[in-house]
């Protein structure tokens, strides 16, 4: 079987959500940023032009759709437009947030599953490839039709706690649907495993029930993927710092922090929460957040793609 054919020229382009990571993402790899235009007209309809030839090339669009979602939803799709019709040989869009990702089922009657939706539009607007980092669920890998590489940030975390490894460690999953994530942490850091018991009784609110698992003097590492208004990390680590434990960390990859998040983190009883640069950093400082950058994970996963060798040997 013949090896597939390796575009020529390797291309890195940004939108405007996230200029920084992709900033640090063209240096790994060596590379200058692609010159593209991402501007407003008057009326707000935004304005797209590439401004260097990319046909033939293989081109990487990196845009998370992050806050403002929808506008920089329509960046990556426009964007996504204008290569394919500059003759780009192939398009991945890389997007280190996924936004919408939370809408993945029918949660109650007549309601949209929005990822499935926001998958089709970046299919449709000819995307060849798409490479996210930390999916809120696996299954949005099957929304496309398209290959979809799904990345982790758990390396950056282990990196960090494995240099700095607290005695007699717990590693605490916030809900039932994070315990996978959660276990695999605990086993790479040969960590105990406490599940927490959580009830939500409207959107961005949280009530912990129960806690599984032991915590009382031990040091405790919350393990999730997004921290949005923070509510139910500072809820459960209140509860595990009630239960007993001598210290309390979080780690999660995508820090959205929206509205007063940045104020409950710091009124909480979490010594620190670290997050990834997935997302600007424009939001508030705090001292008790820390940010660990995963673009060298995007740089590796880029280049393994271009030069047609696995992605998946990183992670092992």
């Amino acid at each position: 079987m013949n090896d597939p054919i390796v575009p020529r020229e390797l291309k890195i382009f940004t939108c405007n959500a996230n200029r920084a990571l992709a900033e640090k993402i063209a240096k790994h790899l060596g590379k200058e940023l692609g010159s593209m235009r991402v501007e407003r007209f008057a009326d707000g309809e935004i304005d797209v032009q590439v401004t260097e030839s990319v046909r033939g090339a293989d081109c990487y669009i990196i845009q998370p759709t992050c806050t403002p979602v929808n506008e920089n939803l329509m960046e990556l799709l426009i964007s996504i437009d204008a290569l394919k019709r500059a003759s780009a040989a192939r398009i991945t869009a890389v997007v280190p947030y996924y936004g919408y990702a939370r809408a993945d089922r029918k949660s109650s009657p007549r309601v949209p599953i929005t990822a499935k939706l926001v998958a089709n539009l970046i299919t449709h607007a000819g995307a060849d490839r798409l490479m996210a980092m930390d999916l809120h669920v696996g299954q949005i890998q099957g929304f496309f039709d398209i290959p979809v590489d799904h990345l982790r940030a758990r390396g950056v975390f282990l990196d960090y706690f494995l240099k700095n490894k607290p005695k007699d460690l717990v590693v605490v999953s916030p809900d039932v649907g994070g315990v996978e994530r959660a276990r695999r942490f605990a086993a790479r850091m040969d960590a105990g495993l406490v599940i927490i018991d959580k009830r939500r009784p409207k959107k961005n609110e949280a009530v912990v029930y129960n806690l599984i698992g032991d915590v009382k003097d031990k040091t405790a590492i919350i393990v999730d993927d997004i921290v949005d208004t923070a509510g139910t990390l500072t809820v459960v680590a209140n509860k595990v710092k009630e239960s007993g434990a001598k210290k309390v960390y979080a780690v999660a990859t995508h820090g959205v922090l929206s509205r007063d998040g940045v104020d409950k983190i710091e009124a909480s009883a979490l010594e620190k929460l670290f997050i990834t640069d997935t997302l600007p950093e424009n939001r508030k400082q705090s001292p008790k957040i820390q940010v660990l950058s995963i673009a060298h994970i995007l740089a590796d996963a880029i280049s393994r793609n271009h030069d047609g060798r696995s992605i998946s040997e990183m992670f092992n």
